[in-house]
This record gives structure tokens, sequence and C-alpha cells, in this order.
């Protein structure tokens, strides 16, 4: 019983003591200097996620954040800009035989598109109906020579004779993959019908070989990924092929964009989609690299969580990892250790991503421009990671109020007057 009453007393003593010392460390304020690691005391919930949730307490120590700038290319002809050419949607930059090489979606049509109801074999319906799959290589990432059709459109009713496009690229074995989105009906008249196809080849430079079977197929009907399957994303991740790519699904106008995963042996496949599909619950275009041991990713434009860098250690479960402004769309950046199957992911600093809605709606298509950005393990560059970022008011004034917002300004501040 004394033994018993003993250790009793020491437990209360100890744990008064632990008590007392939590009080201590917590007494202070928060410290000036703001700690590199997570400090020893009670934090409220955002100094919390400040610490757990990215790689490091400030963006400027955090590799996963930057800003990102752009820069013109040149060498490529957009016929005055009158809307019949088109470029778009890159696949990721590579380097092979002493140059970069690109893959873009590429339209060149009599006329810009004209919608659903006015088009026909010749004229488009979206800016990325009629295309083929076109590259173009450059010694420095500025200047581009365009080489021409790597995948042209397939004779009807094979995968994508409607148009191919979006494509990205896949280096496994000393071969050379690209899968890309093949149309088998106008763009707009049915969804987007366009499972995943692909063709394969010895050399960048081709010549390719369609593999004439669907690789990921639309899911069953009532599923999130039953009428499209977009942006096909291929990297080398625990010595699979893990193929990303985005969907569109709800109720319009409500439509919701998210990302899902597919894994396979073989690049030909077959694919198997993840059970937790979608991966991701936001993301217009599908941009992942490999960062330490993990994937990284670009989620832009649609979603709760728009304009982040996230995060997965098993290229599966996802967490934001900054927050960022001004993200390339359909991002193809040029990432070294992609099909390496790295453990040790360095990151990125620059790509080719691409531009819409270029001229009016008469002469809309799109084209390719240059980002570069600090996401690399290697790079320091404190420009990039700057987060007070001033507007000049003309380029805030480009997002200014529709014709509709001000018809409902002006008949709520004739309420006004009306109810004085």
């Amino acid at each position: 019983m004394k033994n018993l009453t003993l250790a009793a007393a020491c437990g209360a003593l100890l744990a008064l003591t632990s008590c007392s010392t939590t009080k201590t460390k917590t007494a202070d304020g928060f410290p000036f200097i703001l700690p590199t690691e997570k400090p020893n005391r009670v934090l409220s919930k955002a100094l919390e996620r400040n610490y757990d949730n990215y790689m490091g307490p400030t963006p400027e120590s955090n590799e996963l954040y930057s800003q990102f700038r752009y820069t013109e290319l040149k060498g490529l002809d957009y016929s005055n800009h009158d809307g019949t050419i088109t470029r778009r949607d890159p696949s990721k930059v590579i380097f092979a035989n002493g140059k970069y090489y690109v893959w873009y979606t590429h339209r060149q049509t009599p006329t810009p598109p004209q919608g659903a109801d006015k088009s026909t074999d010749v004229i488009p319906s979206a800016d990325w109906d009629l295309s083929d799959i076109w590259y173009a290589t450059s010694e420095d990432g500025f200047t581009w020579k365009e080489q021409g059709v790597a995948v042209p459109r397939p004779p009807k009713p094979e995968v994508g004779w409607r148009s191919v496009a979006t494509s990205d690229i896949l280096v496994y074995k000393g071969k050379y993959y690209l899968y890309y989105q093949g149309f088998m009906q106008t763009s707009g008249k049915r969804g987007d019908d366009c499972p995943v196809a692909v063709s394969y080849a010895d050399s960048p430079d081709g010549p390719w070989t369609p593999y004439n079977k669907i690789v990921i197929p639309n899911g069953k009907e009532g599923e999130w990924d039953q009428f499209s399957i977009h942006d096909p994303y291929p990297l080398v991740h625990n010595g699979k092929i893990y193929l990303y790519y985005k969907s569109d699904f709800n109720q319009k106008p409500n439509l919701v964009r998210m990302q899902g995963l597919a894994i396979a042996d073989n690049p030909l496949g077959p694919f198997t989609k993840n059970p937790t599909n979608p991966v991701m619950n936001s993301g217009h275009e599908t941009t992942m690299f490999p960062f330490k041991e993990g994937i990284a990713a670009l989620v832009i434009r649609d979603g709760n969580e728009h304009f982040t860098v996230q995060y997965a250690k098993d290229g599966i479960n996802f967490d934001i990892a900054a927050i960022t402004t001004l993200m390339p769309d359909a991002a193809g950046p040029y990432i070294p250790d992609a099909f390496t199957d790295t453990k040790d992911g360095r990151g990125i600093t620059w790509g080719i991503s691409h531009v819409t809605n270029i001229g009016n709606r008469e002469t809309n298509h799109a084209l390719l421009v240059r980002f570069d950005c600090d996401l690399s393990q290697d790079l320091h560059d404190p420009e990039m990671k700057r987060t007070n970022i001033n507007y000049k008011p003309e380029f805030l004034y480009t997002h200014g109020l529709n014709g509709n917002q001000k018809k409902r300004i002006a008949e709520e501040n004739q309420k006004v007057k009306n109810s004085k």
C-alpha cells in the first residue's frame, strides 16, 4: 500500500512538473524571430498549418512556392492572329539530339471556330476541333522551329478521326510515346467524347505508329469520367507508368473539373484507374512533376483549391503545399528526371504553356508562351519567391465589370435613390 501511495504521489508530482513546464513555454509571446522549425509550444491552427502543410514557414523558404514569368516565343506564325491557326496544350519539354522538343495541338482551318451547330468537315466547332499533333524544336527554349505534323488525324472510324489534341510525351526504355485525346465526334455535340489514345516511335522525330486502341476508356454511365478524359499526362513513378488525367462532370452550367490517375506496368497498358479517383479536387489542365520522393502538381483555375501547388509523397494523396497567382495554363514543364523513376525529384524552372482567347469572339485562338519559375531544389531565385507583387491599373482594368454587372449596379443605385 505504501509503495502504491508513493507511486501515485510521484506520478502526481511528475504531471504537475510537466504541466508547469508547458505553461512556462507558452507564457511568453510568439518569438520575434520566426522559428525555422515548428516550435514546441501551443500554436493556433493557422500556425500549426504554417509548419505542417508547407515546405517552409515562409514563401521564401518554401521550395514549392514560386511566382511565374512569361516570355513571347519566337519563330511561330499565327496568320496575323486571324483565328485560322491555333497552338495550344503543349506537352512536357524534353531534351534529345542536342535540342529541346515540344508537342502541341495544332489547328489550321479556313475559318476560326464557329460552334458545334455551324461546324463541318472543314469548319471547326472549337479551338481544338479538327486538330493534329505537331511539334517544334529549339536550341534555347525561346526561339522555336516548327517541324510539322507528328500525329495526324487517322481515317474514320479510328480513334481520333475528328481531332487529335492535348498530347503529352513519355520516354520509356528507349522508346517515345505520345498520349493524346482522340475525338470521335464534333466537340460540343455530346460532351467531349475523347478517350485517350497513344502513338509510339523510336525517335522524337518519328515516324509515329498509332496503337489504334483506346488506352484509357471513359467511365461507365453515371461515373465522374463517363463523358470526358482530358489532358493525359504520363510520369514514371514507383516503377510504373502513372498517367494523370482530367474530367469534366456535374450538371451544366455548374461543371466541375478534377484529376484522376491510371497506372500501368507497360506504356500501352492495360491501365487501371485508381479506386480513389478523383485524386485531386481541383485544376483544369494536368501538370505534375517528380519532387523529392513524391509528385508535385500545378493546380490552376478550377475548383476550391485552384492556384495552388500541391504535393503527394505517394503520387495519390495530394495536399496544398503553396498558394500563388498567375499560374501557367496547360503547363508543359522541362523535367529532366520525369522518366527516371527518381526518388529525389529536383523540380522545374521553365516550360511552355498556352494563352487562350486571343483576339475577339470571331477570331478566337490560342498561342504558346514560355514560363519561368523557381520550383526547384537546385535554384534559389529571390525574385521568383516574392509575394508582394503590385499590378498596374491597366492590368486590373482588364478584369473589369461586364455589361450585366454594370446593369445590375445601375438598378441597385436606382433602388437606393427611390427609397430616399
